[in-house]
């Protein structure tokens, strides 16, 4: 039996995972005068919250060796210094991985959709773009976008250690770019997964339809559409990667060319689709 070996623990980033948070925090600062009514109340609370996660990882099929791989070097990687070296656009976290539940979920959506050229919009160490290759048939293909050449070359590294990698084809830049690259060449996808830039959500949303890059009947799934929380509060407690996801939201939901549903699965996934 493989030695399984812990992961650095990552900071709560989902609704989720901030509630169960401060529900511990809370319980930890809470003193000897607080009513036993109140305090079991709030354990109720934070096992409610602090509890799913782990129970949906535990009824989950497991992953993959290479994505397990791929999970722990994401996690030891040192984001931070690499960005103050310079080897990184922009200020990356092992958080920005998709992980093992909605890596497994996206693999079961290319299974249920029978999916076989797959559009990534957002890559980062590739974790989502193995999970999905490996439910593509061998004649399958993956087109993954990435602006960062530093994180192109390490999911590629990892791609290489495993044997659906060929099936998955990086392009390094600009993301929208990239999609008009792709919709000169026109290219289409059976299935589509956006995340990266959350200002471009709507950018990248319209001109997959604009372009024909999403074809007729094809499912389009995106993610961090609840934004830890933010679409929902007030206004004023939300960040400009907030607002911008909200904004998004309004946008499918006003969108006759399309039908979808939130889930709130990790961070929020909406799943789009083009009507024929």
């Amino acid at each position: 039996m493989s030695q399984v070996v812990e992961k650095p623990s990552a900071r709560p980033v989902t609704p989720l995972g901030i509630l169960a948070k401060q529900l511990e925090t809370i319980l930890q600062t809470l003193n000897q005068q607080t009513s036993d009514e109140l305090l079991a109340n709030l354990n109720q609370a934070w096992l409610l919250a602090a509890g799913l996660d782990p129970y949906l990882e535990e009824c989950t099929t497991r992953e993959s060796p290479a994505l397990a791989a791929l999970a722990q070097k994401t996690a030891q990687e040192g984001w931070s210094q690499r960005f103050h070296e310079g080897a990184t656009v922009r200020e990356l976290e092992q958080e920005m991985l998709s992980g093992h539940v909605e890596g497994q979920t996206l693999k079961m959506f290319i299974h249920m959709t029978k999916a076989r050229k797959v559009l990534e919009v957002g890559m980062f160490t590739g974790y989502s773009a193995l999970a999905m290759a490996e439910a593509l048939p061998p004649d399958g293909e993956l087109v993954a976008c990435e602006v960062d050449p530093y994180t192109a070359e390490f999911a590629q590294a990892a791609f290489r250690e495993s044997p659906h990698g060929a099936k998955i084809r990086v392009e390094v830049g600009p993301a929208l770019e990239t999609l008009q690259k792709l919709a000169a060449a026109r290219e289409s996808f059976d299935f589509v997964f956006i995340d990266a830039d959350k200002r471009e959500y709507v950018k990248y949303f319209q001109t997959l339809l604009e372009k024909d890059l999403l074809i007729p009947g094809g499912f389009l799934c995106v993610d961090n559409t609840l934004l830890q929380g933010q679409v929902y509060l007030p206004t004023e407690n939300r960040t400009p990667n907030g607002e911008a996801i909200a904004q998004f939201n309004r946008v499918v939901a006003a969108d006759s060319r399309v039908e979808q549903v939130l889930l709130p699965l990790r961070d929020g996934l909406t799943i789009i689709r083009r009507l024929p």
